[in-house]
């Protein structure tokens, strides 16, 4: 009897001892979770604080050269004066002189037209960089400005690419060539040029304006640049580049084969003029148009297929700056140097303006009489 007694009290012992540690396992098991579940909650809070939506964006420009800030500011308004002064120059002589009612010079209008919109998105907002040290732009305007940033530049190279099949036409079948580009054609070819730009970088601003931003605000350019602005996202970007990479550089790639392949057939075609002065009018009426094709795919090509750096150099953002600023100004300078018709009609111009001050000055003279 007492020995079942011990055995019992041994028994209850253990039982005893082993539901107190099972509770303290419990207890320490419960102290463990809820120190995870805390640290995973301030975890979590610290990347909502991090992913916070930004207001603004800060445009570095050249801040490394403080000094060149009004030499700056000078260089680029007289790049911006000029751009305006040439492409508006360039559309009051289409609309006033009736030789130049032709389809190519439709085309030519609509190049006007797209430079005066490429450079005053973005040159308006670094002229005040320069000069008054501003530096912010709302997120909305900079995402605006991407986007028509990247959509002229591709209107302008679709634009290229179909002025090519008229200069083609124009050279290898010149009996059909006012049936074949009448008016209808071009205002068709210029609104599919016009409406595929716009679409076509339209994904990768949608895609920018719902990114999180969490790193900082600061974009080390002269504008809002669609590389730089994912350097800061902290989305996921590789489908955005992928798209940029493929589909923009394709499309791009694409046109300007279809240009080399018009222009292969415009030379050979000129190649087969018997007579030297054909030869010699056939190529100053396309060289105009690939002189511009140079320009411009070389610095477009180059810009795009340089490597990504995460530190973009002065120089760099000068070549960027270039298929924006410089290109729409040499535009009606190129055109107007290389083109008869153009050059007559500005000199008409000019004789018609100096007319109409001549009469003016002789009307006071006799008034003063």
């Amino acid at each position: 009897m007492m020995g079942w007694n011990i055995e019992s009290l041994i028994e209850k012992k253990e039982y005893e001892s082993w539901s107190v540690m099972t509770v303290g396992q419990m207890i320490r098991s419960n102290d463990q979770e809820q120190a995870a579940h805390k640290q995973t909650m301030s975890r979590r809070d610290m990347q909502m604080g991090n992913q916070t939506q930004v207001t603004e964006f800060l445009i570095l420009g050249f801040s490394d050269y403080p000094d060149l800030q009004i030499l700056l500011f000078v260089v680029f308004l007289c790049i911006y004066l000029v751009t305006l002064m040439g492409n508006f120059t360039i559309l009051t002589l289409m609309f006033v002189d009736s030789r130049l009612h032709k389809p190519m010079y439709f085309f030519l209008i609509n190049l006007a037209i797209l430079d005066v919109c490429l450079t005053s998105c973005t040159l308006p907002k670094m002229l005040s960089i320069f000069l008054l040290d501003d530096k912010a732009i709302p997120f909305l305007g900079c995402i605006i400005q991407l986007y028509l940033l990247m959509s002229f530049t591709g209107v302008e190279f679709y634009l290229l690419t179909a002025m090519a099949y008229d200069r083609y036409v124009a050279i290898c079948n010149p009996l059909r060539y006012s049936i074949v580009m009448n008016k209808r054609v071009c205002a068709l070819l210029s609104v599919i040029c016009w409406v595929i730009g716009l679409l076509d970088v339209l994904p990768h601003s949608v895609f920018l304006a719902y990114s999180s931003f969490c790193r900082h605000n600061v974009i080390n350019h002269l504008f809002c640049d669609f590389r730089s602005m994912l350097q800061l996202s902290c989305s996921d970007t590789s489908v955005s580049k992928l798209l940029m990479s493929t589909l923009d550089f394709g499309s791009a790639l694409l046109s300007l084969v279809f240009i080399l392949v018009s222009y292969s057939q415009i030379f050979y075609s000129i190649l087969r003029m018997q007579s030297v002065k054909g030869r010699y009018k056939a190529f100053s009426t396309c060289s105009s148009h690939l002189m511009v094709v140079s320009i411009y795919s070389g610095g477009v090509f180059f810009v795009y297929l340089r490597p990504t750096s995460k530190n973009v150099s002065s120089v760099d953002k000068l070549i960027d700056s270039f298929y924006n600023t410089v290109i729409p100004m040499l535009n009606p300078i190129i055109y107007s140097l290389r083109n008869k018709d153009i050059k007559a009609a500005l000199k008409k111009l000019i004789q018609r303006r100096n007319w109409i001050v001549s009469y003016r000055n002789v009307i006071a003279t006799k008034d003063l009489v």
